[in-house]
């Protein structure tokens, strides 16, 4: 899995929180990496980004941005109305096929959701999947409206022939509610994938070294991690 590309259900989910997770844990394992994020948007020049969060959080990862546009909108949208070049799915995979060369994983963070427009021919992240024949993790949320949001992701991914990786809770609460509880069983469901982690709410707010030493008991094995998703359940369950 030499490129894994990272999208959220939604904005706002903990899509970069579990990008720097997954890079701390492989770091973790004695591997190179480095994060792509496509397109950066609602952030000044000066500014520090995604893909510089997930470095401060994780460690020493190569850290990439290919476009940044000033306003907080999709991609597309935001380079328009700066008057600024977007950026194409195209350029994203070919740059993630570079650093692939270099690193032993790369993690490719994209803007909101699977089907956010990055320019106005209605390229997306999912394009740049598909020409990097790469697997995408998907970041949910936990509580009421993550079922629909994560199967209609699910369902569009197995439509355009991408293979699915699984799903990462984005930020589980210190007190999960009903419905939180109960998706952690319905979501590896709906999603037809496994549970691969779950984040706790706040995990961006430790301290590095913490995130870095804690950041595999929230990754399943296949991210590196020691996560279990069925004893999870069990004790979230009670």
């Amino acid at each position: 899995m030499p490129v894994l590309v990272i999208t959220g259900t939604g904005t706002e989910v903990g899509k970069t929180v579990t990008t720097a997770a997954v890079a701390a844990a492989a770091l973790a394992a004695g591997r190179s990496v480095a994060v792509l994020k496509a397109a950066q948007t609602g952030v000044r020049p000066d500014e520090r980004g995604d893909a510089d969060e997930v470095a401060r959080l994780a460690g020493p990862v190569t850290a990439t941005e290919l476009a940044r546009f000033p306003e907080p909108l999709a991609p597309g949208t935001a380079a328009r109305r700066a008057g600024m070049a977007p950026v194409h799915p195209r350029e994203v995979a070919e740059a993630a096929a570079k650093l692939a060369t270099e690193h032993d994983l790369v993690l490719v963070e994209g803007a909101g959701g699977l089907l956010v427009r990055f320019d106005a021919a209605g390229g997306t992240l999912a394009d740049t999947a598909r020409m990097l024949d790469a697997p995408v993790l998907v970041v949910a949320s936990a509580g009421l409206g993550t079922l629909n949001t994560t199967e209609l992701t699910a369902r569009e991914l197995r439509a355009r022939d991408i293979e699915f990786a699984g799903v990462v809770i984005g930020s589980w609460p210190d007190e999960p509610d009903l419905a939180s509880r109960c998706n952690v069983a319905d979501l590896p469901e709906v999603a037809g994938v496994p549970l691969l982690g779950a984040l706790p709410a706040g995990a961006a707010a430790l301290p590095p070294t913490e995130f870095r030493t804690r950041a595999p008991e929230w990754l399943a094995p296949r991210l590196d991690g020691t996560w279990n998703a069925e004893a999870f359940r069990i004790r979230e369950a009670r």
